[in-house]
């Protein structure tokens, strides 16, 4: 009957690799937030003073994106906090609960501005079309340069916490490749319903993406296991160890992105070496999903514990 966590030199390895990836993170974070906290001021005063609503609704998703970069950022120095004996994984399920809170804040920025939208369309307003794409083209060019740094500095396809704030940003440069359409039409044949039109199908787009973001972030609240891992074949796979009698009481969940937890109890023959089998499954965990947070039970015909709900 063993109860074993594996923390090996590959262990420390993925640890190091893990930290430094947070790192990257942070710094690609900061850059971005601060160049979409100046943008988003630099929009929302060209909206007022153009009239368009395309430039304000761009800025009122600007202001999502800081505040949930802001929010990403927290997150992260929130997850460097060592655990403790209440929280003994330690926090690194805010940056879920950031990628959580960012996707419903998109929703309800894109529900607001498909609103301002209807009642627009209804009666279309003039707007200073020339200046409104002047400023929209210096927001799609800050927009690309943090798109940039975040993908550059951070892991914007493992880590679902920065992969939020990278979708922020990105609806904001379609927020602006929009607003500079919609400037255009409007420049070129005073059509100024192109405006409310555009705004609403930058809406969707952003909807489209924050719907992904949610559907990640509940599925790891939920102790969803990862994507990539299938519990039959890791079971079948365990029990083709020579002197395995069945696995059991399985388990695989995410903590935080990249971060994956194992646990399972395996019964075995009453005259076989506990610590070889132990050994062999911890690799074959290790090399088959990746994990190397591992918790199993070994277990002979005398011991008897009762039936689990889960």
């Amino acid at each position: 009957m063993s109860h074993h966590h594996d923390h090996g030199h590959g262990h420390h390895h993925h640890h190091h690799h893990f930290d430094t990836q947070r790192e990257g993170n942070q710094k690609g974070l900061l850059i971005a937030l601060l160049i979409t906290a100046g943008i988003m001021i630099l929009e929302f005063l060209g909206g007022l003073l153009t009239n368009s609503l395309a430039l304000l609704s761009d800025s009122g998703h600007m202001l999502s994106d800081t505040s949930s970069l802001a929010l990403s950022l927290v997150a992260i120095w929130f997850a460097n906090r060592s655990a403790s004996s209440e929280k003994t994984y330690g926090y690194y399920r805010f940056e879920v609960l950031a990628a959580l809170f960012n996707g419903l804040t998109l929703f309800i920025i894109a529900g607001f501005i498909i609103y301002e939208a209807y009642e627009r369309l209804l009666n279309p307003q003039s707007v200073a079309s020339g200046t409104m794409m002047i400023i929209a083209a210096v927001g799609l060019g800050a927009n690309l340069v943090s798109a940039w740094s975040l993908m550059r500095k951070g892991d914007v396809k493992g880590n679902v916490n920065l992969r939020s704030a990278y979708l922020h940003i990105l609806g904001d440069a379609l927020g602006s490749v929009g607003a500079l359409l919609a400037g255009l039409l409007m420049f070129l044949f005073n059509w100024y319903i192109a405006d409310p039109i555009i705004s609403v199908i930058v809406s969707i787009l952003i909807l489209k993406s924050a719907w992904g973001v949610l559907k990640y972030s509940v599925h790891i609240l939920m102790e969803g296991a990862p994507d990539h891992i299938k519990k039959e074949e890791i079971k079948a796979l365990l029990e083709q160890i020579e002197g395995v009698k069945d696995v059991h009481d399985l388990h695989i969940w995410t903590i935080t992105s990249g971060l994956n937890s194992f646990s399972c109890h395996i019964r075995v023959d009453d005259e076989q070496d506990c610590q070889q089998i132990l050994q062999l499954a911890i690799n074959l965990v290790r090399d088959y999903c990746g994990i190397e947070h591992t918790t199993i039970q070994i277990e002979k015909s005398q011991l008897q514990h009762n039936d689990l709900k889960v």
